[in-house]
């Protein structure tokens, strides 16, 4: 808070296996907490404490509809979770969802009909994360550059003409002069409490366990890409995750003066 930080992504594994972190987020109202959840944890208790503390932001991860959330996650899941959403909306509260965008599910969660009938139910927000192939042999799922050219003309449309916020990760940072991550804009602090330039570049010099955020940021690393322009131009305009196309780069700053 005394950086400025306004917003703060919770995402896991599941934050509400640690219950505490919603006991966090309401002792600072003046941050937004997004809490990214598979949804099966959003009970009675945490819908009344959500009530109470209207900077948290549930934000419910789903595949894309019933096929693709239930073959991936388990029979009668996408019931279930729509059925949470929609407890969510009687109840007042603001929630969003979040689809990790591949060039299989592509057509659906960009399909008007499907996003208006979650808004429907109650999601005002509406995360679009491109899939980054971390795992080999799975690059088939990343969006084709028409596809990504697609899903911004969608946006677009969407913003203009239904009542909710939508927002495309890595898409957007085109509008804001480029990659966002390193702290220019964004940062990640990684399970062991490293901190990383973004989710989809794991590389660090920093911990938290050994120095404040204030002075991690300023870590060498974090401050080389941020004064290394080039490094953040997306990657060969394919507008996909620039320092994920250029990890070999960012790996040689981490090597640097080893």
């Amino acid at each position: 808070a005394e950086l400025g930080i306004s917003i703060i992504l919770v995402a896991g594994g599941e934050p509400l296996l640690r219950p505490e972190i919603l006991d966090i987020a309401t002792a600072y109202p003046q941050i937004i907490f997004a809490l990214f959840t598979n949804g099966l944890l959003l009970d009675e208790q945490v819908v009344k404490r959500l009530k109470k503390s209207r900077n948290i932001l549930p934000i419910i991860s789903l595949e894309g509809g019933r096929r693709e959330t239930d073959g991936r996650r388990g029979e009668g899941l996408y019931d279930l979770l729509r059925a949470k959403i929609s407890r969510l909306g009687t109840a007042g509260i603001l929630s969003g969802a979040s689809f990790t965008l591949t060039s299989a599910n592509y057509a659906l969660v960009t399909q008007g009909s499907f996003i208006n009938d979650l808004i429907k139910a109650g999601t005002k927000v509406f995360f679009y994360v491109e899939y980054v192939p971390v795992s080999a042999g799975t690059e088939e799922l990343v969006v084709s550059k028409e596809q990504r050219a697609g899903l911004k003309e969608t946006l677009r449309v969407f913003r203009h003409k239904l009542p909710a916020v939508f927002i495309s990760f890595p898409g957007d940072e085109e509008e804001l002069g480029g990659c966002l991550a390193a702290g220019r804009g964004f940062v990640h602090i990684n399970p062991g409490g490293s901190l990383e330039p973004c989710p989809f570049a794991p590389y660090s010099d920093s911990s938290l366990a050994e120095s404040s955020l204030r002075e991690a940021l300023n870590s060498r690393l974090l401050r080389k890409i941020r004064e290394n322009r080039e490094i953040l131009e997306e990657a060969g305009g394919t507008g996909g995750c620039t320092l994920w196309a250029k990890r070999d780069l960012v790996q040689a700053l981490v090597n640097e003066d080893r």
